[in-house]
């Protein structure tokens, strides 16, 4: 089947973004990898680009609208994590958390946002996580970028929507990727906290180890590409639709303590 449609995504070397890019080419898109490095022995057209650079980006944006004339699908999936104490994490390794999660996304939608607007049509899909529900201790700039990305995603749903334009959000929960053995872990001040930095991000990778597949990920992804209409937020997952809604019904004070709770 051919859909002759134009997917951009940035990090499809690795991960989500990966498997999204083979299932969307299975369908029939041509498929671009915006990022630092390209898959071995995979089909997509890859141009270099740094989300956190905003001048690559826009650089590789105008090259795929020189080779194909427009953009039809957007998914911001390159992402990197940062553990640690919020008082002892590197003031240049916050920054960068930021950097590449948060303004990576918004450096790639403001990009592409004037090819859509001339189309009147386009579909942007931005990976979140669970954490920007349930922030988790040692993981606080991670968890703060990705909800910053949730709020960004529903202003922008708004901003859009008159030029046919739909942007939704993706939460997964603990993926199996290269992510953990990429996260940068700053153990400073673990004899201050009594140890409970190593215990925590030990817990975390082990979650992640034994967390969702990508391709799991990824078919809600294509899925939501192909929709006719996307609400604003998706969970992926029945484990992690069933956190989300329970912290609704939680109070708060609650919902943070069990969080705690699972990394001590």
């Amino acid at each position: 089947m051919s859909t002759n449609k134009i997917a951009v995504i940035t990090g499809a070397g690795s991960g989500i973004g990966l498997a999204t890019a083979r299932m969307l080419q299975e369908k029939g898109y041509t498929v671009y990898n915006l990022s630092r490095h390209p898959a071995e022995n995979e089909k997509n057209k890859f141009i270099f680009a740094d989300v956190s650079d905003s001048l690559t980006i826009k650089a590789a944006i105008d090259k795929v609208i020189a080779e194909s004339g427009r953009i039809d699908l957007l998914v911001t999936s390159a992402g990197m994590g940062v553990s640690g104490a919020i008082e002892f994490i590197e003031e240049e390794e916050m920054k960068r958390q930021f950097e590449v999660n948060l303004f990576g996304t918004i450096n790639t939608v403001k990009a592409v946002l004037p090819q859509m607007r001339k189309q009147k049509r386009g579909r942007i899909i931005c990976i979140s996580s669970v954490a920007a529900v349930y922030s988790i201790p040692f993981q606080a700039y991670y968890s703060a970028s990705k909800a910053a990305i949730n709020s960004f995603v529903d202003a922008l749903t708004n901003e859009v929507k008159s030029f046919g334009i739909e942007v939704t959000s993706v939460m997964p929960g603990d993926i199996s990727t290269g992510f953990t053995a990429a996260r940068i872990k700053s153990n400073a001040g673990d004899d201050v906290y009594s140890g409970v930095i190593g215990s925590a991000v030990s817990a975390m990778e082990k979650d992640e180890k034994n967390g969702m597949t990508p391709d799991s990920v990824a078919r809600l992804v294509v899925k939501l590409a192909e929709k006719k209409h996307v609400a604003p937020l998706y969970t992926a997952g029945l484990q992690y639709k069933t956190l989300v809604f329970l912290s609704r019904l939680l109070p708060h004070k609650l919902a943070v303590k069990v969080v705690g709770g699972m990394y001590k």
